[in-house]
């Protein structure tokens, strides 16, 4: 599924017309094929390696922020899914998150702004197991890695799968 996050330069777009046809045919997610850009620019009646070479420049200016693939977790057996949120010190938390990210149980991790008196916690980590046992396995994993920088946390356990999808562009501005 692609992302997208369209810049302005000079209030150009930065887009032509073949881009928002591309961004239309892939927005929903690409074809499961063995070659899904090629299948795409046989439906749009272009050549593969330009659908390919523009997918790469929206990439590089920005428009697109990522490709990846969106896993159904329960689908694949994992119902203990919880969202762990840690309290650790501003000036740490860039670099504890990425470590905590680079975990391979981790599917993302991310910095919010606390909401005290309330909500203490700035740093997010999706953790997936099997179980509630294991997401809470995993969860000590983090703590431990985290050691003295972590102040405090808990964990927010999915109780639903909810619609996961990107921005989704309709017309062209």
């Amino acid at each position: 599924m692609s992302e997208l996050n369209i810049k302005y330069d000079n209030d150009a777009l930065l887009l032509d017309d073949v881009d928002y046809r591309i961004i239309h045919a892939t927005q929903k997610g690409l074809p499961r094929t063995p070659q899904p850009y090629h299948f795409i620019a046989s439906e749009l009646e272009l050549d593969a390696g330009d659908v390919m070479q523009r997918i790469q420049r929206m990439q590089d200016i920005g428009v697109i922020r990522r490709i990846g693939a969106v896993p159904n977790h329960y689908a694949l057996g994992f119902h203990g899914n919880g969202m762990t949120v840690w309290d650790v010190p501003d000036e740490y938390a860039h670099d504890v998150g990425a470590q905590v990210g680079a975990l391979d149980f981790v599917s993302h991790c991310y910095l919010r702004p606390r909401h005290l008196p309330d909500w203490p916690y700035n740093l997010f980590a999706m953790v997936h197991g099997r179980d509630r046992d294991e997401v809470n396995a995993k969860m000590e994993n983090i703590s431990e890695l985290l050691g003295s920088q972590c102040r405090g946390h808990s964990v927010l356990y999915s109780s639903r799968i909810l619609k996961k999808t990107g921005l989704r562009i309709t017309e062209r501005r």
